[in-house]
């Protein structure tokens, strides 16, 4: 085992140890410099230097969790895995500067990516059709320019993040809150796979640690952590995707926020968020103009997400010209319209194959972007 390895056991087996956390283990190698000092301080007898009493133990003999680590170690090389600790140049220099960085990152994909300008997505796992749409373009057009995407692999705001990066084969990061071979949710299988053969796969979970709630916050303070930025699409006031927002501003990272209707209520957290100073985001080039690593890039300002040229017949142009984004009743589209409702009910159909229009509950119908 050379000496690299070693140092990376020695991380590992210290978070390995019960009693401690991020916040703990920081304490002690701010104190000690490196695990190794911390064992050794430890073993001899140095009570008064701030160690816990009831970490003491473990940390006197760190022989159990040294072989631990080094089992773990093996198994995450026989996965196509790694570790990276805060002693190698991988780890991402950013994430250092929060508050309690985790002592281990398991990672798997494309490690370069740490290195790379980051910006975080975050949102509502129950997003409305706008806001998945909203996300995923704004990602696809944010990744097109060279930005890696990080988001949490959740369902809703956060996959339309990553699928929106990984349409134009752009690079993206998952950040996630339970063990690398523990998909979550079983939905996004698929998606996870993806990621972990062109984009990268990150947590600070050993293998086999189930996705229970407590953690995802603290997967949160990642997400932030190694992004220059926090771009809010659509949440609750009360949400995770807040907390991390505001995780963001005290790290003195940026935060953006995309505005929705005013009578949604799972837009409330990000309209909050521009009330307080954050940025508006009508556009990728809103973000981009931010960061002059990727300025230049001849985006063009879109008028809204999503909206990409669809060519209809021209009565269906003319119906589409009566749908606001304000949701109509199908009743007054046909009174207005003068159409049959047959003819009508033939046009919505292909309104809505196009991706023009949606379908809401009431029969009532709302033009998208």
């Amino acid at each position: 085992m050379d000496m690299v390895e070693k140092a990376v056991i020695n991380w590992m087996a210290l978070s390995l140890m019960p009693g401690l956390g991020s916040r703990g283990i920081c304490q002690l190698i701010e104190r000690f410099g490196n695990p190794k000092r911390v064992f050794d301080a430890a073993q001899n007898g140095q009570e008064e230097s701030g160690i816990r009493k009831n970490v003491l133990p473990f940390l006197r003999d760190p022989a159990p969790f040294r072989e631990r680590a080094e089992a773990l170690f093996k198994r995450l090389e026989n996965g196509g895995a790694t570790a990276v600790c805060p002693d190698d140049e991988d780890y991402p220099e950013l994430l250092k500067e929060i508050a309690d960085p985790p002592a281990v990152l398991y990672v798997q994909g494309r490690l370069e990516l740490l290195g790379s300008l980051c910006l975080a997505m975050v949102g509502s796992r129950a997003a409305t059709s706008y806001g998945k749409r909203s996300s995923y373009s704004l990602a696809k057009a944010l990744a097109s320019s060279g930005v890696t995407v990080v988001s949490g692999l959740a369902a809703g705001i956060d996959s339309e993040a990553h699928r929106g990066a990984l349409a134009v084969s752009g690079a993206t990061i998952g950040v996630l809150g339970c063990g690398l071979d523990v998909v979550y949710p079983q939905q996004n299988s698929e998606l996870y796979a993806q990621i972990r053969e062109t984009g990268l796969l990150l947590t600070e979970y050993p293998l086999g640690t189930r996705p229970d709630s407590y953690r995802f916050p603290a997967r949160n303070r990642i997400i932030s952590g190694l992004s220059r930025g926090v771009v809010v699409v659509e949440a609750a006031r009360k949400s995770g995707s807040l907390i991390t927002a505001e995780m963001a501003l005290d790290e003195g990272r940026d935060v953006y926020a995309v505005p929705g209707q005013i009578d949604s209520f799972k837009s409330d957290g990000a309209h909050w968020l521009l009330q307080q100073g954050a940025k508006l985001v009508q556009s990728a080039e809103d973000i981009l103009v931010e960061y002059t690593a990727v300025q230049g890039t001849g985006l063009e300002r879109e008028d809204s997400f999503g909206a990409e040229e669809v060519h209809t017949d021209p009565e269906a142009q003319a119906l589409l010209q009566q749908v606001d984004v304000y949701p109509i009743s199908r009743d007054a589209l046909i009174a207005g319209s003068g159409m049959a409702s047959a003819k009508v009910a033939e046009l919505l159909l292909l309104l809505e194959l196009d991706g023009l229009i949606e379908m809401l509950p009431g029969d009532e119908i709302r033009r998208i972007g």
